[in-house]
């Protein structure tokens, strides 16, 4: 992934950063979408991290009438269940690794790498954090669902990732049901999981932000 492609915010307090985390946009959006969160979730005087927010690149998307938009893949169908380009959504997956990879290089151990992802971009990051094959730091994924269950490499090296999922109860876009299906098959494959749900639709909730916080401020030794 090109410099170019994503949005990098240094830590606040000038220290080199030990610690990353990377947050994937939702369909539509880019990597300013989640920059007020940056600040909001207060981490700055407590750890040197580095946020890295993606851009997704720009197709056509076919339940958008082939609208061209900012994607990771496209989505055919939205049915409960709905149909999407998992080839695509893999290659998304894989630049996402390709950028942890960079973030190694740089000296940052992957155990303190963390993956986040709302929606569309929560898609991609189950599929690249549950395939990395070097244990990370966590797993955040918001309002999304996993596409891939049937089709994912799942790397032994994050079978006990720890996995936080957070669902609007009142979701429209994608249903609230779709979230507690992941946790129910991660569970049940053996990953610790914590789901959390708040009242909002497709969204970020001021409550979320304070427990997003909190879960990374554990992940990263508070």
């Amino acid at each position: 992934m090109k410099a170019s492609d994503e949005l990098i915010i240094e830590p606040r307090s000038g220290r080199a950063a030990d610690a990353c985390v990377i947050i994937l946009h939702g369909l539509g959006a880019d990597g300013r979408d989640f920059e007020s969160l940056v600040p909001a979730l207060n981490l700055g005087s407590k750890h040197a991290v580095r946020f890295i927010l993606p851009n997704a690149p720009r197709m056509p998307v076919t339940v958008n009438g082939g609208m061209v938009m900012p994607a990771w893949y496209d989505i055919m169908e939205m049915s409960l269940d709905r149909r999407v380009d998992e080839k695509q959504l893999k290659i998304s997956a894989q630049r996402i690794q390709a950028l942890i990879d960079e973030q190694v290089e740089h000296g940052i151990a992957p155990e303190r790498i963390i993956l986040a992802g709302f929606s569309q971009g929560g898609a991609v990051a189950y599929e690249a954090a549950l395939s990395y094959p070097k244990r990370l730091g966590g797993l955040l994924a918001m309002s999304t669902y996993l596409a891939t269950a049937d089709s994912l490499d799942y790397a032994e090296a994050n079978h006990e990732l720890p996995i936080e999922i957070h669902h609007g109860l009142m979701d429209p876009v994608v249903f609230e049901s779709l979230g507690r299906k992941a946790r129910d098959y991660l569970i049940e494959k053996g990953y610790p999981v914590n789901y959390r749900q708040y009242p909002m639709a497709h969204a970020v909730c001021p409550q979320q932000v304070m427990d997003i916080s909190h879960w990374l401020g554990e992940r990263l030794g508070s």
